[in-house]
Parts: C-alpha cells; structure tokens; sequence
C-alpha cells in the first residue's frame, strides 16, 4: 500500500508543478506593455535572455515591441526590427570598452562625420547612451577599418561596418527606440 500512495502522491505533485508552470506562462504573456518594459537605462526584471543556440542570429527573445533597434552585448549583434516585429537588417558590431547597462533607452543624438574617440574618422554616428561620461553609440569607421581597443581606454563607440552604418543611419533617427540585451 506504500507504494501506491507515494505514486499517488508524485502524480499529484507532478500535476501541481505543471499547473503552476502553465499558469506562470500565461501570467508572463499577458503582462500590459507599459507594466513589461523597463525604465530608460534600468535593467530589465529577467536578466537572462534566452538564445536560440542552433540560431544564433535569431531576434532575441523578450527584446521589446514594435519598431526598435536590438543591441545584444553577449552575442555583439545588432537588430533593425520593423514595428511588425519583422527584422529588416541584422549585423555582427565591434563592441566598445564601455558597454552600457541592459535595458531600454532612445537615440539621442546623431553626427554625420566625427572623429572617434580612437582618432580614426568615423561616419553615421548614432549615440543613445552615456556611461560615467563616456558617450555610447554606433559607427562605421571612414576607411572600414575595425577599431583596435586598447582596454585601458574608455571608448564608447560599437563599430559596424560602412553598408551597416549607413543602414542604421536610415533607421535609428532621434528618439528611436534602442534596447539592449545581455
């Protein structure tokens, strides 16, 4: 008789599990958007975002709505995502010394031809944050080269190249929304 009731009892615990478990999902899918997204510059609630490993230029999930530019700081990848939630254009980026913090922030300011921080021209610079002073945003250097980061220095521009610079220069105007991912 022991037996029998200690399957009854795992069977009971199994369902209860699977009962919560259900429950959570949905709880999680219906969340009102204004309650889901974190405050400009905070981190989001779920720090890990979860990756399609066989898929690795795969939109990540739980990376915002609507119309948006996606910054994956772990996988160093960039996503242009059309308000559908369509993804336009995805590109690889030379990362900066100084990464900012995951959450969600707006394209604040934007130079057509500056010099970066390293000295080299750069073009279609878009900025969206700042860390400590450092200003943070994308670029494509003038002459395509990639950035060599010296980890003494604080930089804050991610690199693309000239196409994908140019790509984004067309797609992050002031105030676009930008969100990065762990």
């Amino acid at each position: 008789m022991a037996g029998t009731s200690s399957a009854i009892v795992a069977g009971l615990t199994a369902a209860a599990l699977a009962t919560v478990g259900y429950l959570g999902h949905r709880a999680a899918a219906t969340v009102p958007a204004e309650l889901g997204a974190p405050a400009p510059g905070t981190t989001a609630a779920a720090h890990e975002i979860p990756r399609d490993a066989h898929r690795r230029t795969a939109l990540p999930a739980r990376s915002g709505q609507g119309e948006r530019v996606v910054y994956s700081l772990d996988d160093d990848r960039v996503w242009l995502v059309e308000e559908s939630g369509k993804v336009r254009r995805t590109f690889g980026v030379v990362p900066s010394t100084v990464d900012p913090e995951p959450g969600t922030y707006r394209v604040t300011s934007r130079s057509g031809a500056v010099t970066g921080s390293d000295g080299v021209p750069v073009e279609h610079v878009v900025r969206f944050a700042s860390v400590e002073g450092t200003a943070i945003g994308f670029s494509a250097a003038v002459d395509g080269s990639a950035p060599q980061l010296d980890p003494q220095e604080r930089t804050g521009g991610i690199r693309e190249t000239r196409a994908d610079g140019a790509a984004m220069w067309g797609f992050a105007t002031i105030g676009r929304v930008i969100v990065v991912v762990p």
